[in-house]
């Protein structure tokens, strides 16, 4: 099988290039794929826009912009035989079923549509860097163990700064208040550092679980896959 895995930024392509060979197996051993940052992609077509409405666009309206690109470059260009598109997403704050309906929809205006599916990271990617305690631990053996106790799975509280708050020194506050571009390099650093000690098995994080499954479906035969947006939160 071949597939083109589309993640909303910078730190998730790092995660999954992690986790994606444990699902998949290496690169070509028995199938091929590649991780796409969507945010890369955004950039790419925000320099095309006139430049007001490249500054005024709602994030979501241009993430539906690009994916919908994506998507229809992939139906034209994907063996319809074993090409699959997996788009990852943050949910953020948004209501899971109309976000989950709104990036579906995106794939029946293609023509043809290509094979594939989203999964929704809950409420951001570092939920699931929190679904493998033992990997934080590994990766920073002086984390706060209250704050990682205290986490509750795949919760709505502010994820990223959750994880900052068990990791990072000065936690959370301390890094909101250095601002970007340095949230998003801890973000990468936390994604790459944890990354490397997860195992897709042992993870809690039940929007990854469905991510995982969702790969699983393509692979292995009679696998059934659920979807996250049937989960009852």
């Amino acid at each position: 099988m071949y597939f083109e895995i589309l993640v909303e930024d910078a730190s998730g392509k790092l995660l999954l290039e992690h986790l994606v060979p444990q699902i998949l197996g290496p690169k070509g051993k028995p199938n091929k794929y590649r991780i796409v940052n969507i945010q890369g992609l955004k950039y790419r077509m925000m320099a095309q826009m006139p430049r007001h409405l490249a500054k005024t666009l709602p994030w979501d309206t241009i993430l539906f912009q690009t994916v919908a690109i994506q998507l229809k470059a992939y139906g034209k260009s994907l063996p319809r035989k074993n090409g699959i598109v997996i788009i990852v997403v943050d949910l953020d704050y948004r209501d899971y079923r109309t976000f989950y309906h709104q990036l579906e929809s995106l794939f029946s205006q293609c023509d043809p549509i290509p094979v594939g599916g989203i999964r929704l990271a809950v409420e951001e990617v570092e939920a699931w860097l929190l679904g493998d305690l033992a990997a934080v631990r590994r990766a920073y053996p002086f984390a706060n163990e209250f704050v990682l106790k205290n986490y509750q799975q795949d919760s709505i509280c502010g994820t990223w700064e959750w994880l900052a708050d068990a990791i990072f020194r000065g936690g959370s506050e301390r890094l909101a208040a250095i601002g970007y571009p340095q949230i998003g390099c801890e973000k990468c650093r936390w994604a790459d550092n944890i990354g490397q000690y997860m195992k897709v098995e042992a993870n809690q994080s039940p929007s990854f679980l469905a991510f995982y499954d969702l790969l699983r479906q393509f692979t292995v035969p009679n696998t059934v896959s659920t979807e996250y947006s049937d989960y009852n939160r």
